[in-house]
C-alpha cells in the first residue's frame, strides 16, 4: 500500500510537508524575535494529518 498513492493525495501530502518546516530567518529578524518558531510545525509521530486517508 506505500507506494500505491493517487495524484490527489501526493498533492496533499507535498503541501504538508512544505508547510512543516521551521520559521524563516528573516521572519524571527523582522519581528525582534518575537515569533520563534511554526505552530503548524508537526511530528509524524505526534500529531496525524486530517483528512488524508
Amino acid at each position: 500500500m506505500g507506494s500505491n498513492k493517487s495524484a490527489l493525495k501526493k498533492k496533499r501530502l507535498g503541501k504538508k510537508l512544505n508547510q512543516n518546516r521551521r520559521m524563516p530567518i528573516f521572519v524571527m529578524a523582522r519581528t525582534k524575535r518575537h515569533v520563534t518558531r511554526n505552530t503548524k510545525a508537526r511530528n509524524w509521530r505526534h500529531r496525524k494529518i486530517k483528512g488524508i486517508d
